[in-house]
């Protein structure tokens, strides 16, 4: 009778024990979800292959980066692109007008900027693809929200590839704007694939491209004649350059000849115009190779992006 008791006292502790048990379990609050994204908040009308579709800056801004930046940068300088790339489109947005009445930016480079989208960065990427589109993709979600202001208003955050030790103002090719100053940029050939770069122009080509747009440029007898003195900014790139009797900008002579910036110097010789060109792209803004370089050499990207954009604040959508 003893051991009757004591087995069904035992087996009423171990009930209860186990309803006690799952009382605490099913009594643990629910883990917190993950925060709330401000990227996901942001609707854009992107105008492309001739359609306009809505999309939010968390889709979109990863094949921006993406398509803008090498995925192998660094962590900080591909924070960096994220942010500039947000204010640039977050700019865009509010005077699109002009370009695409229809839609807040598009996929022309020339126009807005560059995207690709997962299927293509995957076929460029190969077995590297995962790899890069979760350091893209973190470069996003890790400045979520975050973008550059000037006086309260998203900044005109443009950006290019390599500059030749200094940026370019703005004033030089679109007006001047407080915060796109020159600078300093410490990317040197030892960074950035094909710094330096030879463009040889025939003399036959060379009057071709310049009488497309000047036709009353005098470009007849000895070619050697053909060009005048060279003006040089404080960055040192061209900023003017006589050619035939007028004066083109350096910015007319890089679209005209395919130069890949208009830091260069030239020379003549046997029927060809020589050209040695520093840099790639505009040069006004973040240079993203000295981007790269000051984040390997320990700068974060509020402080990349402080040096590039100066007099700028970087804050958080609400």
């Amino acid at each position: 009778m003893r051991k009757i008791f004591l087995l069904a006292l035992a087996l009423l502790l171990l009930t209860l024990g186990i309803s006690w048990f799952a009382v605490r379990i099913t009594a643990q609050p629910a883990p917190e979800s993950a925060a709330p994204s401000r990227d996901a908040d942001t609707t854009l009308t992107v105008l492309q292959g001739g359609e306009t579709r809505a999309v939010s800056m968390t889709e979109w801004l990863p094949g921006v980066v993406a398509a803008e930046m090498p995925a192998s940068f660094e962590p900080e300088a591909l924070r960096a692109q994220a942010v500039a790339a947000r204010t640039y489109i977050l700019d865009r947005a509010a005077h699109h007008a002009q370009n695409h009445p229809d839609a807040d930016l598009c996929t022309d480079p020339t126009c807005c900027c560059a995207w690709a989208s997962e299927a293509a960065l995957r076929e460029k990427w190969g077995g590297e693809a995962d790899e890069n589109l979760a350091r893209t993709r973190a470069a996003v979600s890790e400045t979520d929200g975050q973008y550059l202001v000037y006086d309260g208003e998203p900044i005109r955050a443009v950006f290019h590839s390599s500059s030749a030790g200094t940026t370019e103002s703005s004033e030089a090719l679109w007006g001047a704007l407080p915060y796109l100053v020159s600078v300093s940029s410490p990317e040197t050939a030892a960074d950035v694939p094909n710094y330096v770069s030879a463009v040889d122009v025939s003399a036959d080509d060379f009057r071709a491209a310049i009488l497309a747009a000047h036709p009353s440029c005098a470009l007849d007898g000895d070619a050697a004649q053909w060009l005048g003195e060279a003006a040089y900014d404080e960055s040192g790139r061209v900023s003017t350059q006589a050619v035939g009797g007028e004066t083109l900008t350096g910015a007319e002579m890089r679209r005209l000849l395919s130069l890949r910036s208009t830091a260069y110097t030239v020379q003549y010789a046997d029927g060809v115009f020589h050209f040695t060109v520093t840099g790639y792209g505009h040069g006004v803004g973040m240079s993203q190779y000295g981007a790269n370089v000051m984040a390997k050499a320990g700068s974060g990207y509020a402080d990349i992006l402080s040096h590039y954009y100066p007099g700028t604040e970087l804050v958080t959508a609400p």
